[in-house]
């Protein structure tokens, strides 16, 4: 194939009417065409976001029923993947905040790991690109990790989130709050970068040597990208529950201080 294309790309060049109209819409919202490749990243998306709700309208028809559901499957099949793959990342929430924020939280969490994870697999299929290869899809994921992690602090501990971030005293305020602030605003650059900077490269790597060697050896390659894709999946799962813990940990403390200092 061609460079930086994908079968997403050829599917967008199929109909020029979608070209056209992101070229409007382009130089409407951005002052410049919105191109085939810039598109594709977008596209792929939508398809992963496709792929998880069949895949999760399937997973739940076959567990509809509860007598039937409780006995878990002699082989491994979808409903068992995505058990195995949901309940670890839960019980990663619950051993970090509890049971009850892990509960609370978890619908991010398991959707941020299920988008991340199909997303970095689509790029080990020849002819696709994963699309957190793209700067501009980390980078939303990355902007919903901040403003959930910040709205669920503003929401458990009020006023009492902004005091936290200005330090223990007030008079060390104007020295801790600058910093604070510029460490909260850094965390989403560095999730969507590292994520993106990691799939890019290896994608890159595993289509140069493909494309260079037989077909056999690329065989260890793929078991390789394939636990890359699952460590950044990990890796940006567990920083996002981290943001969350420390953002509505301390509602958790002070209750917890609270029936100590009552008994």
């Amino acid at each position: 194939m061609p460079e930086h294309t994908s079968f997403f790309s050829y599917l967008i060049a199929m109909f020029p009417a979608l070209g056209e109209n992101m070229e409007r819409l382009g130089h409407t919202a951005f002052g410049k065409p919105v191109t085939v490749h810039s598109a594709e990243p977008v596209v792929a998306s939508l398809f992963v976001v496709l792929t998880i709700l069949t895949l999760a309208i399937v997973t739940k028809g076959r567990i509809t029923n509860l007598d039937e559901a409780v006995i878990p499957d002699d082989k491994l099949s979808l409903r068992t993947f995505m058990e195995v793959f949901v309940g670890y990342f839960y019980d990663m929430m619950k051993d970090m905040m509890g049971a009850r924020r892990a509960k609370r939280y978890f619908p991010l969490i398991g959707s941020l790991a299920l988008f991340i994870f199909f997303s970095n697999v689509l790029g080990l299929i020849p002819g696709f690109l994963p699309p957190t290869s793209s700067l501009n899809i980390t980078a939303g994921c990355a902007a919903v990790v901040f403003v959930a992690f910040n709205f669920y602090g503003l929401k458990e501990n009020g006023f009492g989130y902004l005091k936290h971030l200005a330090g223990p005293v007030w008079w060390l305020a104007p020295l801790i709050l600058p910093i604070e602030i510029i460490s909260v605003c850094v965390r989403p650059l560095t999730l969507a970068i590292r994520l993106m900077m990691n799939m890019a490269v290896d994608h890159l790597l595993l289509s140069i040597i493909v494309s260079l060697v037989a077909l056999l050896l690329p065989i260890p390659l793929l078991m390789l990208g394939t636990l890359v894709c699952l460590i950044q999946v990990l890796v940006f799962c567990l920083l996002t529950s981290v943001y969350i813990s420390l953002a509505t940990e301390h509602e958790e403390h002070d209750e917890a201080h609270g029936h100590a200092a009552a008994h």
